[in-house]
This record gives C-alpha cells, sequence and structure tokens, in this order.
C-alpha cells in the first residue's frame, strides 16, 4: 500500500511560530523532501527530530522527484519542506506535488507560515483580490514582458525580492507603474530586524539608494486605478458630431447617434443640440 506525502510549512524566521502538528508531520515521515538539506536539519536539530533528509532543489527535480515518488509508492511516508514558510510556492515542490497527483499519492497539507499572506495582512493594502508574482527574472526579455503584462494589473500584487536585486526592480516599478503607486516593504518577516514600511514606489527607490537594502523582502505593490474621466458637456459632445459631419460626411442622426453611446445624454438630445449650433 502506497504512503503519502505531508507538505510542511515551516516557521519563515521566528522558530516559535512552528505548530505541534508540523512537528508530528514531521516525526511520522520516513524520510523528510527538503530544498536545502543544511538549512531543514537546523530546524528539525532545534526540535530533536532525527529523520533521514533528501536534497530536492530546481537542478535535481526529475531525478529525486521520481526517486522520493518510488519511495512513497513502495509505502514510505514523505514530509516536503521548503527552506522557510510554506512549500511548493515559487518552490522546487510544485513539481513533486503534481508528480504526487499523477500517480495517485495522497497529499496532506499541513498548513503554517506564509511570507505572501504575511506580508499582505500587514501591508496597508486592499486585501480582497490579490496575485502573487514571484520573483522578477533577471533575463531582461522575461522581465520586460512581465512587468509590461501588470501595468494595468487591478489586484494588488506580491513579489518576492532579494536585496542584491532590489534596486533594479524598484527601479523598473518606477519605470512601469509610476513613482507614486503605493508600495509595502516587508523586509526579514518575523525575524530580529523585521520592518514593514509603506511608501511609494519612488520614495523606496530613494530611500534604498541611500540605504543599502539587507535581508530578504517582499514587495506588496498597489494595483492599477484607471483615471478619472471627465463627462463631455452637451456642447461638447455637439461639436464633436459637427466635426464628425464635416470631416466623415455622417449625417446629422449619424454623427449624434456616434458621440452620444456611453455617454449620458441620449441621441436626440445631441441632435438637437446640433440643429441648433447650426441654425
Amino acid at each position: 500500500m502506497a504512503g503519502k506525502i505531508y507538505v510542511v510549512a515551516t516557521p519563515i524566521g521566528n522558530l516559535n511560530d512552528l505548530t505541534p502538528r508540523m512537528k508530528q508531520a514531521f516525526e511520522e515521515a520516513d524520510f523528510i523532501a527538503a530544498e536545502d538539506t543544511r538549512v531543514s536539519v537546523k530546524l528539525l536539530n532545534h526540535f530533536d527530530i532525527k529523520k533521514p533528509l533528501v536534497s530536492y532543489y530546481e537542478h535535481n527535480l526529475r531525478q529525486k522527484g521520481d526517486y522520493i515518488i518510488q519511495r512513497v509508492l513502495a509505502g514510505e511516508t514523505c514530509a516536503v519542506c521548503s527552506d522557510a514558510g510554506t512549500p511548493c510556492i515559487s518552490d522546487p515542490g510544485e513539481i513533486l506535488v503534481k508528480q504526487a497527483h499523477a500517480a495517485g499519492i495522497t497529499l496532506v497539507p499541513v498548513p503554517g507560515p506564509s511570507a505572501v499572506i504575511t506580508a499582505l495582512c500587514v501591508s496597508g493594502q486592499d486585501t480582497g483580490r490579490f496575485c502573487f508574482e514571484g520573483f522578477v527574472s533577471t533575463v531582461k526579455k522575461q522581465r520586460r514582458e512581465h512587468l509590461e503584462s501588470l501595468v494595468h494589473e487591478k489586484r494588488t500584487m506580491i513579489f518576492y525580492e532579494a536585496p542584491h536585486k532590489l534596486l533594479n526592480t524598484l527601479q523598473d516599478f518606477c519605470t512601469y507603474f509610476g513613482t507614486d503607486r503605493k508600495l509595502t516593504i516587508a523586509r526579514e518577516l518575523t525575524k530580529l530586524h523585521e520592518e514593514i514600511r509603506l511608501t511609494t514606489t519612488g520614495d523606496a527607490l530613494a530611500y534604498y539608494q541611500e540605504n543599502p537594502p539587507k535581508g530578504e523582502f517582499c514587495l506588496v505593490l498597489e494595483g492599477y486605478t484607471a483615471p478619472p474621466q471627465t463627462e463631455d458637456s452637451l456642447e461638447d459632445l455637439a461639436q464633436k458630431a459637427l466635426q464628425l459631419i464635416e470631416d466623415e460626411n455622417m449625417s446629422v442622426s449619424e454623427a449624434a447617434k456616434k458621440v452620444s453611446a456611453g455617454t449620458k445624454f441620449s441621441k436626440s438630445e445631441v441632435y438637437k443640440a446640433v440643429q441648433q449650433m447650426k441654425d
């Protein structure tokens, strides 16, 4: 009979965030698949948990994924974790979970800390609708396409960023989203030097140009809001209709219908206004 896979969240900084259920999942597992065993063993040692570890990361996904799946199909139970936070979110565990579904293996989520949600809930930004955008690519073409696709994104956006790439990302934010877009900088969440700053893209760039970035960052970016549109007056619409009549040889009726579409004025109101102007 096949075993199962626990998908176990781990603390993103403060070890006190490890729950009894997380600890129990690790203790019940026959082995643990970790993104970086050197990181995970420190957590396990802290709680005196002794289990065999399998390194599972970006460059050995297929080989180690197949190995883990075969062990679980043979009856063993595996606990999957990342270096910190909820695994499988912008994390190689995503591929393992897909392989497990394909093999018909039972997956057991053990929820806990997530930098995405932790940053969002203290961001001071809209939380009703949001999207997670992960890390921005270092490849220029992919980076440009990614950010261009988000220029009119109305939902709150959350990004991960490393300190050595932060300035470039903030510069790009200013380029694609403007310097006045609200931005929450969540740095070193749950750790000793935790910092949460609600600022703007432009002010954030200026600040970190003067203060070299340190630590891991979550960036919570305000969604796009269309600028308010001023409504044309009846006289403005009549002028537009007259221009269409002159430039495109439209009838008064056709021009009035076209310019009144989507406005608070009816075709007949614009028609009458045009006739009055012509008279």
